[in-house]
């Protein structure tokens, strides 16, 4: 999930609870994420117990190639998450005004639509492994021009931040299923493991992130461009990770950049499964961005500590992913459990309608505690399922257009919120998200009756575990 801050939307870290002043809301929140760690651990405990994370496990091949992964994505993860909750309080330290610091969010997305669609293909044809390494490179630039109050470089950060994130959330996903399926020879199976480990930590990153980032800029007192300076060490020391561990390997290498993109957009336009897990995968995450910069406006009246909200948030992602595994493990299928977490986004936003629009500050809590669990689902789920249908050698080009809706209707819904032009409330906002979550429901439905008929489930065992190609030659 995306950590921006954007406007309009206090910094999650940037406030913490006054001791000794404790509301109803306050002990409201702590309680939910005491009781929601544990429940978290305790799925935790359950899921690594499942036949594939037991049977994944036992083999140390594997072990060690999602080890080798896990380390790089990580410090990538990790030094995205350290820089969201200070992107929007930087822009307000330099003196812009609102609509500025609105303008600098858009070229951020607009920069993702029109460039990152290329880094796919760039991706495919010159190797993943330098397309990862250019992200370290290209993502610790960003930061440093944090240094600067200039207009100019904090559009150009913007511009590179957009590019940057194209990047990270389709490279590294394409190098990994390439090394697991084709180098490594491992079992399908063993993707929803990773992916599903993935977004479990991802939630402990983005809790230890914050409360690192709260520390240097707040506690520290190095203000709010520390985060930033904080995030290169660990690019830095993934980029050199990836270039000594990380293998290369590639996509069509064969056509050039702009028949490559166009190629990967036919891909979509005339293949219905391709087609509609991308409308599933671009409505469910335009959803979630704009859930990002909703919930702190509707929760802020009740003054929660709004780190300890996030961190909450955070634990029920966890819970999701573990919930993925468990379910997995009693044979539902992917298209099933990912038709589940739409579902829960569409009962959260539907509650939401209700709750926005009167002072129902704990239902709207609840509402969005339920689709943190939906995204916790969804991660591993559309993860899984991405590997099964994209091509592999227009992988990462395919997976950035399934971005492009995503960042435009993202930035229709901030211009409009901010501006409000069209959408003057909150509760029509959330109806807006309940409508595009009941279309990416329907192209759910739509996507499990093609990818069912078309490819039937074969049931493989788990008890015979390959070893890696490399070792059976």
């Amino acid at each position: 999930m995306s950590t921006e801050a954007v406007p309009g939307v206090t910094s999650p870290f940037s406030t913490l609870p006054v001791v000794g002043a404790v509301t109803t809301m306050d002990a409201f929140v702590y309680g939910s994420f005491t009781m929601l760690a544990l429940v978290a651990l305790v799925l935790h405990f359950l899921a690594m117990k499942t036949k594939s994370q037991l049977t994944s496990a036992n083999n140390p091949h594997f072990k060690r190639f999602q080890h080798s992964f896990f380390i790089v994505y990580f410090m990538a993860l990790f030094s995205d998450w350290l820089q969201g909750p200070y992107v929007y309080k930087l822009y307000e330290h330099y003196g812009y005004a609102s609509n500025q610091i609105a303008l600098l969010y858009v070229v951020g997305f607009a920069s993702s639509v029109i460039f990152g669609t290329t880094t796919g293909p760039l991706a495919d044809r010159f190797g993943r492994k330098k397309i990862a390494l250019s992200f370290c490179i290209l993502y610790s630039f960003c930061c440093l021009t944090k240094l600067s109050s200039s207009f100019f470089w904090l559009f150009l950060g913007r511009v590179f931040g957009g590019i940057s994130t194209s990047m990270l959330f389709s490279t590294f996903e394409s190098w990994y299923v390439y090394e697991h399926t084709e180098t490594h020879d491992f079992p399908s199976e063993w993707l929803s493991v990773t992916f599903s480990k993935a977004t479990f930590w991802n939630g402990v990153l983005a809790i230890n992130a914050g409360v690192f980032s709260n520390i240097f800029a707040e506690t520290l007192g190095f203000g709010p461009v520390a985060p930033f300076m904080l995030a290169i060490p660990f690019l830095i020391m993934a980029g050199l990770i990836i270039t000594r561990v990380w293998r290369e390997n590639y996509g069509n290498q064969q056509v050039d950049l702009r028949r490559s993109c166009m190629e990967g957009l036919r891909s979509i336009l005339f293949q219905e499964k391709i087609l509609y897990l991308g409308v599933v995968q671009s409505l469910f995450e335009a959803n979630m961005y704009i859930f990002v910069f909703q919930w702190t406006p509707i929760l802020s009246s009740g003054k929660p500590p709004l780190g300890m909200v996030f961190a909450t948030f955070m634990v029920c992602i966890m819970i999701g992913s573990s919930l993925y595994a468990m379910l997995l493990s009693k044979k539902y299928l992917s298209e099933q459990l990912l038709m589940m977490a739409v579902g829960l986004a569409i009962i959260a936003m539907s509650i939401c309608i209700y709750s926005s629009s009167g002072d129902h500050i704990y239902l709207s809590f609840f509402a969005f505690l339920i689709l943190e669990v939906a995204v916790g689902m969804y991660f591993p789920a559309i993860g899984y399922l991405r590997s099964q249908v994209i091509p592999e050698d227009l992988r990462a080009g395919i997976m950035n257009w399934f971005r492009v809706p995503t960042n435009v209707i993202t930035c229709a819904g901030l211009l409009l919120v901010h501006n409000k032009t069209v959408i003057s409330s909150s509760d029509s906002m959330f109806a807006i998200c309940t409508g595009l979550l009941a279309i990416a429901l329907f192209s759910n439905f739509k996507f499990a009756s093609l990818y069912n008929s078309a490819s039937p489930v074969i049931q493989v065992s788990e008890e015979k575990v390959p070893l890696a190609k490399e070792e059976a030659t």
